[in-house]
């Protein structure tokens, strides 16, 4: 039996607890029931949070798995926190709750802790510009959470000043912003102006270039190799994956870190055991140079596109 780890939460402001680190599900490709046996692993070793989207294409694997853990006894559907989101073509205020009873019949969930709208661009299924306002589409979701499809709603990718017109005319503001955060990347203007709201910015992609091995990133990624972030690894017998995990939780950043290797899983939760000092902070930190690993360069050119 593995050992299960616990997890610090942080309060929302639907008045509700979301673990500081999630189980992300979002792969590039997979092997038939991979997401199922990873969410069950994270499920076994202490991940309360499990964070899928009905673009990623995974949910009824992420719910299998989800649901197994349930009929196990080993969680509560209450013990745990599970997030998907709304893609582009559902972004029609009419469209919204349809769309999130699709993923819960997928998921075989009577509701989502949280329901996120994955962009603020809105296209057709063809990825043609439809140019629908988000405050019609956050419209649709506060009436997801008027019928208990979902707990708590928010977003992902919004830019700041889509999130200030956001939560200065929403009737349900949004509990978190979902956004690339990590130490080549470091976003302290959008990280504050969340902390201003009281929206919990949440970081995906949060090793950056530690585990991203795309060509294009080739000479960027120093942080892979640079002596002083071994030491500070080796200093306290962790990863510089774990180091860079640990940056972002003392700033107050949940973190949704994936992987379908089981030590990885495991490690990427073992992160509440020691504290990295003001001078280790700016030593990850000194690797920022604002580079995003996913800019979404095929939103371009649409109307909402957020960076």
């Amino acid at each position: 039996m593995s050992k299960v780890y616990r997890v610090n939460t942080v309060n929302l402001l639907s008045k509700r607890e979301m673990p500081m680190i999630g189980f992300g599900t979002y792969a590039r490709k997979a092997e038939p029931g991979q997401y199922r046996q990873a969410v069950e692993w994270a499920i076994e070793i202490g991940y309360r949070h499990i964070d899928t989207a009905s673009s990623y294409n995974n949910e009824v694997e992420v719910g299998e798995g989800i649901n197994n853990k349930i009929k196990e006894g080993l969680v509560t559907r209450d013990q745990l926190f599970v997030t998907t989101k709304l893609w582009n073509d559902r972004h029609a205020e009419t469209e919204v709750v349809a769309s999130l009873k699709e993923s819960l019949a997928r998921l075989n969930l009577d509701y989502v802790d949280l329901y996120l709208v994955h962009w603020p661009v809105s296209t057709n299924s063809k990825g043609e510009d439809t140019e629908i306002d988000y405050m019609e589409t956050w419209r649709g979701m506060e009436k997801c959470v008027e019928l208990g499809l979902t707990k708590g709603i928010g977003v992902s990718n919004f830019n700041e000043d889509q999130l200030i017109r956001l939560y200065e005319n929403a009737t349900i503001p949004p509990d978190v912003n979902q956004i690339e955060i990590n130490p080549t990347f470091v976003q302290h203007k959008m990280v504050d102006l969340c902390k201003q709201m009281s929206v919990i910015p949440v970081a995906y992609t949060p090793l950056g270039l530690i585990s991203e091995a795309r060509p294009e990133f080739i000479g960027k990624d120093v942080i892979k190799t640079d002596p002083g972030l071994g030491a500070l690894a080796q200093k306290y017998e962790k990863t510089r994956a774990q180091i860079a995990l640990r940056y972002l939780i003392q700033r107050g950043i949940p973190v949704i870190p994936k992987s379908f290797t089981k030590s990885r899983i495991e490690e990427n939760l073992n992160i509440f055991d020691f504290e990295l000092t003001t001078g280790e902070m700016a030593l990850v930190e000194s690797f920022n140079i604002d580079h995003r690993c996913v800019p979404a360069n095929g939103f371009k050119g649409l109307k909402n596109y957020p960076f």
